[in-house]
């Protein structure tokens, strides 16, 4: 196992820089999730720990080496792909022990760290079926194994488990979770998917756009967002936003278009200013007295919740409620947040106020 640790680190293509000097601190043992949308430049991080992108400036250290210069193979890294990149003509043994192969292990070391890693991964019976007689998910065990046999000192998953059906990815989430609590192995998981990182990660590296937004652990993130970008993007359903000027008086609030006002956390330097009133759905309390009057859009049962999406103002919401209501499109109900539970941002800036 071993830390790994990234300063300044570049990545240009040509005159186009896709990743802006990123300073990342990775534990030895921890799980990190990098996270963002498509194009963020998560997925050439990894490549670049990887060496197989080259870095246009900055340091990579894994351990106690600067890896800038050190091709793959010498990283001591293993890499599982969101392709599983099997041979179909070799066994699942012969795929799993392929590059103790190739650096000229005793058949004996083989057939021992294969057997170790396919009872880890519940493979023990599969080792002589070849890929296409396996599952989907049989498949990214197999590509963990070949990994795993290889004992390196970090993982890097680039979307291991984008090919993978809704009920099977929430299956082998868990499995990589729990994978990574008895192994204990350094780990660096990229995922468009943030629901997969808040489950899954120690820590969780939010990017957007070539830069780090905020670093932290899942909670952390998701009660203490940074800015508009994070407190977006961390949660399902996503926060809700409302421009509205922000008031401080005895209490704290904020005016809305249709000169409705909602609580607001107290921020005496945003007094009379323009502000972006943040609020997750599940903090709406829904026909409470002294509440906004909302229009009734959608309703979404989906079973433990009931998702309601409303028009407030100007503004599409979405709120979840563990009550059962039965309303109806074009029906007005009353919403009110929960002060407490409230975030400010700047609309300009998208820094948070409060």
């Amino acid at each position: 196992m071993a830390s790994v640790q990234l300063r300044g680190v570049r990545k240009s293509f040509g005159r186009v820089e896709v990743v802006h000097g990123v300073d990342i601190s990775i534990g030895d043992g921890e799980f990190v999730v990098l996270v963002g949308p498509s194009g963020c430049g998560k997925s050439t991080l990894l490549r670049m720990v990887a060496g197989l992108e080259e870095i246009t400036s900055g340091e990579i250290r894994i351990g106690d080496r600067v890896v800038n210069n050190i091709p793959p193979k010498a990283r001591d890294i293993a890499m599982v792909f969101q392709n599983y990149a099997l041979y179909p003509h070799m066994t699942v043994f012969d795929n799993m022990a392929f590059s103790m192969k190739l650096a000229g292990r005793s058949k004996d070391e083989m057939r021992q760290r294969v057997d170790v890693a396919a009872k880890i991964l519940g493979l023990t019976e599969y080792l002589e079926r070849f890929p296409r007689q396996l599952s989907g998910g049989q498949r990214q065990r197999v590509a963990m194994g070949r990994a795993i046999v290889r004992n390196p000192q970090v993982f890097l998953f680039d979307e291991p488990l984008s090919n993978l059906d809704a009920k099977l990815r929430v299956q082998m989430r868990t499995e990589i979770k729990e994978l990574h609590l008895r192994l204990k192995t350094t780990s660096v998981y990229v995922t468009h998917d943030q629901i997969e990182a808040m489950t899954m990660a120690d820590t969780i590296v939010v990017m957007n756009g070539g830069n780090v937004e905020q670093i932290g652990s899942p909670l952390e993130l998701y009660d203490n967002p940074a800015n508009l970008f994070v407190a977006g993007f961390i949660g399902s359903p996503a926060m809700n936003f409302l421009s509205g000027q922000f008031a401080q008086g005895s209490t704290a609030t904020v005016k809305l278009s249709n000169a409705s006002e909602l609580p607001a956390p107290p921020c005496r330097d945003a007094n009379g200013r323009d502000v972006t009133l943040g609020v997750r759905p599940e903090h709406f309390v829904i026909n409470n007295q002294g509440g906004i009057p909302a229009e009734v859009i959608v309703v979404e049962p989906t079973g433990a919740d009931t998702q309601v999406y409303c028009r407030l103002s100007d503004t599409e919401v979405t709120v979840v409620s563990r009550e059962r209501h039965i309303f109806k499109p074009g029906e007005t109900i009353t919403l009110q947040p929960i002060p407490e539970k409230t975030y400010l941002f700047d609309p300009a800036s998208g820094k948070r106020l409060a």
